[in-house]
């Protein structure tokens, strides 16, 4: 189990539509693996899993293009975490919270947690979208976002 130090205001998360997230994701388990894909019934990758999650509550996270399986940096990519509605967690994990992890040298990969424990990510190898207990070490995790509360207008 991951325990770091809660720093996140939780008035300002919205737990039920993570829980959405999550049950979003696990709707996609079986999906086709596809780079850059963004649709389920052709195929996703991990950023098009995230992103058909956060579609289906009511997230918008901008177009992220121009990356492949390895890059040396997603810096330019990071804003759009921000621009969806997610804030940095720096503590235990919840159903739909994003993670980014690097599993290797150079390569970058986003799961997301599900109602069990386990993760839902795009598993290039398996080619298809998965659900697995957490296999990566603490140490390979990069950052984890969860959902903000959408401003009542």
């Amino acid at each position: 189990m991951i325990c770091w130090r809660d720093t996140v205001n939780s008035t300002l998360l919205d737990k039920k539509d993570g829980v959405r997230l999550a049950f979003a994701a696990e709707q996609l388990i079986g999906k086709r693996f596809r780079l850059h894909g963004r649709d389920p019934e052709t195929g996703l990758d991990c950023v098009g899993l995230v992103h058909v999650c956060l579609q289906s509550v009511g997230r918008e996270m901008g177009p992220i293009r121009g990356y492949r399986l390895k890059n040396t940096s997603i810096d330019c990519w990071l804003q759009h975490a921000h621009s969806a509605g997610l804030v940095l967690n720096f503590g235990g994990l919840e159903p739909g919270d994003i993670v980014l992890i690097s599993p290797g040298p150079l390569q970058h990969h986003l799961m997301i947690a599900d109602t069990t424990g386990a993760f839902i990510h795009a598993h290039a190898s398996l080619g298809r979208i998965v659900r697995q207990k957490q296999t990566y070490a603490s140490s390979n995790i990069i950052k984890k976002w969860r959902l903000t509360a959408l401003k009542k207008e």
